[in-house]
């Protein structure tokens, strides 16, 4: 199957001519029919001659309802352009064209209609020279009479070459389903319908809508149940647990973790002037029609504030339409999902210098390059296909944090002498990273200042050390250590240096002493009283209470519900 939109202006015959192709009647409402004009989007399909199925989005051609013409048209990959013979080119056959061009269909046939009440050439003439300005360029056009018949078989010959020179769909990519109906049936609920433009649908799929999960209970293709939906077709999907008040025309079902929604972009204006935009406009993207503002950057660049967040990729093409002048002014290549805050003196002109340099097209070492560093789900949601997982690095950026890295420690370290290696958490921020895991990749091996204890603070813990040394639990009292100039941070860094052992606060040993201690204390008779271990020790009450308490977290030895100890056996 492959999906054709019609356009051209009102009463011109489009609907006429899709009831002629098909058989069905593309306008679904009685006022349409009443009035002879189609006011919303209407739905027809046929099986051309060589077995392949076009389906027709028929749009209104009156001007008041151009913005329901741009529903149909947004998600299509080819047009049917219809222009009377009878009254050639006309306001809406120009606004549509330009729909068209902003948002770069490059397939299309043109259709003369009415051809049995004047000569074709005339409009053909006319209808080819606009055509040959905009992205479809040269066409292959058909005369028909939807009344005689005349043509008629010609035009769906045309339609089979048509559909031959369309791309291929990508079948793979993430669903985007733009939703142009939602409607209720009972017993089933809530009913959507789209043009499934890339990708494919299957009954029970995870989508997501508004950011929420949501899933599929049944698929309906060309008026009939089906399992699977791939690209490029019509589908109707029943929704498992949505209300109807909740999805509308211009909302999007789409692949879980695939897109950014995003509220503001940066864009490439293809049209006007950006400096002649109106400071609001209407960007139309698939179905949705949603109210931004513009912030001009560049010649040719602008940041849009979205009225609500849409479900976008870099790259995508969308319009824009100007409603107080009933025109389309350009259209909009999506240069940025995620852009940057324009807060400090100079961000904005800094900003158009960059946007100049792009395009759209999904160049990671490019976009790598501009943000320095990203991860890979958020790379995914703007619409590359990332190779790997986790964080990504630009390769200069990377050099640059690698060097920066020991200047960072270094500094620390002189900062903190006595704790000269800094914690990961201190790293991570001084570097500016969102994660501790960068800090392996950008240093495997153990991150250390180095340098040992300041020379003052050396030669006062070798001063304890040498105390000690003649009497291990004589634990020097606090006046002495800050004699010595020996606080808390000192002590702790001397015993991290593993040239003492802090049994609990103020009170300091060698790192030996416990295996010292639990050698006398097997000497004695188990079990044996805190007086008898003083003893044993040579020391004060001061050092042997909390030494006890040590020897027993450590597991050297057990206390009794007597208050008495044991010495544990060595296993």
């Amino acid at each position: 199957m492959f999906v054709v939109a019609t356009a051209g202006h009102v009463d011109h015959g489009k609907s006429t001519l899709v009831r002629a192709l098909t058989g069905m009647e593309p306008d679904r409402w009685a006022e349409e029919r009443r009035r002879g004009m189609t006011i919303d989007l209407g739905y027809a399909w046929t099986t051309l001659p060589s077995g392949t199925t076009v389906a027709f989005v028929d749009v209104p051609g009156h001007e008041r309802f151009v913005p329901n013409m741009l529903a149909g048209v947004g998600p299509v990959p080819a047009a049917m352009l219809v222009v009377a013979a009878d009254e050639g080119w006309k306001p809406q056959s120009a606004e549509h064209l330009a729909a068209l061009d902003a948002l770069g269909v490059r397939h299309a046939l043109l259709v003369v209609s009415r051809a049995d009440l004047a000569d074709p050439a005339r409009s053909t003439a006319e209808a080819l020279t606009h055509l040959a300005k905009t992205s479809l360029g040269q066409v292959e056009t058909v005369a028909v009479s939807a009344a005689t018949g005349a043509g008629l078989d010609e035009l769906r010959a045309a339609l089979d070459r048509l559909g031959a020179a369309l791309p291929p769909p990508d079948l793979d990519a993430p669903v985007r389903l733009w939703v142009d109906r939602a409607f209720t049936i009972r017993g089933s609920g809530t009913v959507v319908t789209g043009t499934l433009g890339a990708g494919k649908l299957t009954a029970d799929s995870p989508l997501e809508l508004h950011a929420s999960g949501v899933r599929v209970r049944a698929l309906h293709s060309l008026g009939h149940p089906v399992s699977t939906v791939e690209a490029v077709a019509r589908v109707a999907v029943n929704l498992r647990g949505v209300e109807r008040t909740s999805i509308t025309r211009g909302d999007a079902l789409v692949t879980p973790a695939r897109f950014v929604f995003t509220s503001l972009v940066d864009v490439r204006v293809h049209g006007d002037p950006v400096a002649d935009l109106p400071s609001t406009v209407v960007l139309h993207m698939g179905s949705a029609a949603v109210p931004a503002r513009v912030r001009p950057l560049g010649v040719d660049t602008a940041r849009l504030r979205l009225a609500r967040p849409l479900p976008l990729h870099l790259g995508d093409r969308a319009l824009l339409r100007d409603p107080g002048r009933h025109r389309v002014p350009g259209g909009v290549t999506v240069l940025d999902v995620t852009p940057p805050p324009l807060s400090r003196r100079g961000a904005a002109s800094a900003r158009a210098a960059e946007l100049s340099t792009m395009d759209g097209t999904h160049d990671l070492p490019a976009e790598l390059g501009r943000r320095r560093l990203i991860h890979a789900d958020d790379l995914t949601r703007m619409g590359f296909s990332t190779p790997g997982s986790g964080w990504l690095l630009d390769p200069a950026y990377e050099a640059e944090l690698r060097a920066r890295l020991p200047r960072e420690v270094a500094e620390y370290a002189k900062l903190n002498p006595l704790a000269p290696t800094p914690p990961a958490e201190v790293l991570r921020q001084r570097l500016g990273l969102p994660d501790r895991s960068l800090l392996v990749r950008l240093h495997s091996g153990p991150v250390s200042g180095g340098g040992g204890l300041p020379a003052p603070v050396a030669q006062a813990v070798e001063t304890v050390r040498a105390d000690l040394a003649k009497n291990p639990f004589a634990a020097p009292e606090s006046a002495r250590l800050a004699e010595l100039g020996l606080g808390p941070k000192e002590l702790g860094a001397a015993a991290k240096a593993g040239l003492l052992l802090r049994i609990t606060d103020g009170i300091v040993l060698l790192p030996d002493a416990p295996t010292i201690a639990a050698e006398r204390l097997t000497a004695l008779s188990q079990p044996f009283t805190l007086s008898e271990a003083r003893q044993a020790l040579g020391t004060t009450r001061r050092v042997a209470v909390p030494l006890l308490e040590f020897l027993h977290r450590q597991g050297a030895t057990h206390r009794l519900p007597d208050g008495r100890h044991t010495v544990k056996p060595p296993r």
